[in-house]
């Protein structure tokens, strides 16, 4: 399977923004610091002490309107707005700053409001030019508006792109971690028929061809009651391995809700097992089903060989940040605390049960007594939960 390719990284909005912020702010200091050389250049000193107040205060509203609180921004930025419409009209010398003002109408306020203050700033700064012009030149008056209405325009439009690129990389993630996951199920299986297909092709015809050696032999010789045993525990070991060649080879049940696929393994080995749910179901992550889902199967097994039992149910129990498997049987019973070890003749099935549990982080706990029947109950945190743990 080809993976898909990897997104190349891209700049975060709060990366983009204070890139953009950086330009914008030092441009306002830039065109400030020329506009403020340009008048005292050519107005006398009795004419400079009022503008150059109001410019200082400009920048300090500037500043403030650019750090101010979400709560208050729109205030402040309105009120940048009138101080701006006074200092260019009385010294239009700055009007080249009205692209700084600009832009932080745009991030101050929104909508309809944003619209009005850019508006405002463009009109007064119109005014200013055509004050400067001697009330002549049409296009003093027209440019500034023309210039604002341009740059409204290209600023929505690179919104919408920008809005539309987030939303395309964040629907490309989704995909990536799709196929990722599509990935991993297809390798899981793979590798699940290459472990069936080893064990077919040497436990399973091992056993296969044991049986007929010693059933030819039975015919020909006779055998002792003590091999004929032996010969019969053959058969059912290699009708398991069989039946587990099957399970790994093949998982149907993946397809089913999982309550399905608990009824559809328990009943293999007991018909009659009852099988409940509590709680709201929901979708569980594929390692934490499949440990169900081979659990159940396991404790059914068992109760079938060992319990002796007439009543048997597995419950499926949704909890907040958590799922639990409870499998009941009021068959024979055993002594937990003095149950065999693994070996040849069996006594993995708990310890397999243990080990599936454990790598989830979850608990297994086995409640037993001679004569008094079994339950075996499992929890296992959730995705959920393990999230919020870290």
């Amino acid at each position: 399977m080809i993976p898909a390719p990897a997104l190349a990284p891209q700049p975060t909005a709060s990366g983009r923004e204070r890139y953009l912020g950086l330009a914008v702010h030092s441009g306002f200091a830039v065109l400030m610091t020329a506009s403020l050389i340009r008048y005292v250049l050519r107005h006398g000193p009795g004419e400079n002490t009022l503008v150059l107040l109001l410019a200082a205060f400009l920048c300090f509203l500037y500043v403030g309107a650019v750090k101010a609180p979400e709560a208050i921004r729109p205030l402040s930025t309105w009120v940048l707005v009138a101080a701006w419409a006074v200092l260019v009209i009385m010294a239009p010398s700055f009007a080249w700053g009205a692209f700084a003002v600009f832009f932080v109408c745009r991030d101050g306020v929104t909508g309809p409001q944003a619209a009005l203050a850019t508006v405002f700033t463009a009109g007064s700064t119109a005014v200013g030019l055509f004050k400067l012009s001697g009330f002549t030149d049409i296009a003093a008056l027209l440019g500034p508006l023309a210039a604002a209405l341009m740059l409204t325009l290209v600023y929505e439009r690179l919104e919408q792109a920008l809005s539309r690129q987030a939303l395309l990389n964040a629907e490309l993630r989704a995909a990536q971690e799709q196929t990722a996951a599509a990935e991993r199920a297809a390798g899981t299986m793979a590798e699940r028929e290459r472990v069936a297909r080893e064990i077919h092709d040497t436990v399973t015809q091992g056993l296969a061809s044991t049986v007929l050696l010693l059933e030819a032999a039975d015919r020909k010789e006779g055998l002792s009651p003590e091999v004929r045993q032996a010969t019969e525990q053959l058969r059912v070991n290699l009708a398991e391995t069989r039946g587990l060649v099957h399970n790994l080879a093949s998982a149907p049940e993946a397809e089913l809700p999982l309550e399905e696929a608990l009824a559809a393994v328990v009943h293999r080995h007991m018909p009659g097992m009852l099988v409940n749910v509590t709680g709201t179901p929901r979708a569980l992550a594929p390692e934490v089903r499949h440990a169900l889902v081979r659990i159940a199967q396991s404790a059914a097994a068992n109760v079938q060989r060992h319990a002796r039992a007439t009543a048997s149910s597995v419950t499926l129990g949704f909890l907040p940040d958590s799922v639990t498997l409870d499998v009941y049987d009021d068959g024979v019973g055993f002594q937990p605390l003095s149950t065999a070890a693994p070996g040849p003749g069996g006594g993995y099935g708990l310890r397999a049960m243990r080990q599936r549990v454990e790598q989830l982080g979850g608990t297994v706990a086995v409640e037993s007594a001679p004569g008094d029947g079994t339950v075996i109950g499992v929890q296992i945190p959730t995705a959920e939960s393990l999230e919020g743990d870290e």
